[in-house]
């Protein structure tokens, strides 16, 4: 089979010579560091499950309704009806979850090994927009099923739109196409779900990977492998990514489709927590749940947006917070001091920094999915307040310190010698 295949790319190349130059300088002639880890799978990982949530929300469209009367009806539709539409349903349900879920285990790699420091940080900054694209994308997605969760999140989270001062009331009937959710909304957040920011996400996802190529891959002990090269220029302590590092790749693609497999066809719901069962409900806009909390992935910074109390009424300065908690993403690179990279060679300082910052955020979304008084309150001392209010408000002053005070706790750490070359 070598000799068709060659022949085959042979005459492609002579007709197309910059796609065999492109292959060469992404693929078999870019060297990455030789001491890649377990972590270095979630960003092939997540470039996994973008495909399969692109393809898979394709042919969830062919039967799909975005009509606020058939909505709930046609996903019903596809679930029982549709031949093998359960499956297509169930796949793109938990690759939403699982969407975020390998970046955050991605995301969490860059501060574990200083991913985000020179000279990298457009790399950071192009990983940050997809975050919130992400978001952008799983919260316009997130109406589409039209169940009683979907609607009354959705009302929800652009009611709060309406504190803005000045444009807020404007804004949040712009977001929404008239004066509550309805009908005109469900179609503009399909056509944002489906086309406008899977297109933004393709292209910034390509964007990051060009950046990534151009200044070369980080490691695990954070030293940059293009100081040290051979004759022929290329890196001691590198090797090329295929066909090393896509078979590495595809041995991980293995067990993450095992592990996915195992969740979509034993436990699609997750317990409420990827398929709430409220959102097994026909939307009911005279009819409010008892408790609404958006999915388990937007509530950390939904627990930090209740924490805050209101001023004058308003909810802007918890909305402002939420808001806050997501951009301060962007100053990473610039906050931290210390010119070590990989947490092998960090002081003490940073670690417990992160450890706390990551408990932190663990707690912060546990919160964000139970009501606010799911431990009970403190009593008249404590002015009846909920233990899970006072405790979110603790966590998210927690969450902004980590960023907050990190050029003074960076800048005062004591690190270890970081070694010259890589470590095995």
């Amino acid at each position: 089979m070598a000799s068709p295949i060659t022949a085959v790319w042979n005459w492609v190349d002579e007709r197309m010579p910059t796609l065999g130059e492109e292959y060469r300088k992404h693929m078999s002639e870019y060297y990455a560091p030789k001491n890649f880890n377990f972590w270095y799978y979630f960003g092939a990982m997540s470039m996994l499950v973008l495909v399969i949530q692109i393809v898979s929300g394709i042919f969830l469209t062919m039967n799909y309704k975005p009509d606020a009367a058939l909505a709930f009806g046609s996903v019903e539709y596809i679930m029982r009806d549709v031949p093998g539409g359960w499956l297509i349903r169930y796949i793109h349900s938990t690759g939403a979850s699982m969407f975020f879920i390998v970046v955050y285990l991605h995301m969490f790699r860059a501060l574990l090994y200083g991913s985000y420091k020179k000279p990298r940080e457009l790399v950071w900054i192009f990983g940050v927009i997809i975050y919130l694209s992400l978001m952008g994308e799983a919260f316009f997605g997130y109406l589409l099923p039209w169940g009683q969760m979907s609607y009354w999140g959705a009302q929800v989270i652009v009611n709060l739109f309406s504190s803005v001062p000045f444009i807020g009331p404007d804004l949040s009937i712009w977001i929404r196409g008239d004066y509550v959710v309805s009908d005109a909304t469900l179609n503009r957040f399909f056509a944002l779900h489906v086309i406008a920011i899977p297109l933004v996400l393709i292209g910034l996802v390509a964007a990051h990977i060009l950046a990534l190529h151009d200044v070369g891959s980080n490691n695990p002990d954070g030293i940059e492998i293009k100081k040290h090269k051979d004759a022929n220029g290329r890196p001691l302590d590198g090797i090329p990514f295929h066909p090393y590092y896509t078979v590495k790749d595809a041995a991980g693609a293995v067990i993450f489709l095992a592990v996915f497999s195992v969740i979509l066809f034993f436990v699609p719901e997750m317990g409420g927590y990827f398929l709430e069962y409220n959102n097994f409900i026909p939307a009911d806009p005279l009819k409010t749940p008892q408790h609404i909390a958006p999915v388990w992935y937007f509530t950390p910074y939904y627990s930090i947006l209740r924490a805050v109390p209101p001023l004058f009424n308003s909810q802007f300065p918890g909305v402002m917070a939420m808001g806050l908690a997501t951009l301060i993403l962007f100053l990473l690179p610039w906050l931290d001091r210390d010119p070590v990279r990989s947490i092998r060679y960090r002081g003490g300082y940073f670690k417990t920094a992160l450890a706390i910052f990551v408990f932190t955020f663990l707690v912060l979304g546990y919160l964000g999915t139970e009501p606010t008084n799911v431990w009970g309150q403190f009593g008249a001392w404590m002015g009846n307040a909920d233990r899970a209010t006072v405790a979110a408000r603790v966590f998210t002053a927690l969450y902004f310190a980590f960023f907050i005070l990190m050029p003074w706790y960076t800048a005062i750490d004591k690190s270890k010698p970081v070694p010259d070359r890589v470590t095995m």
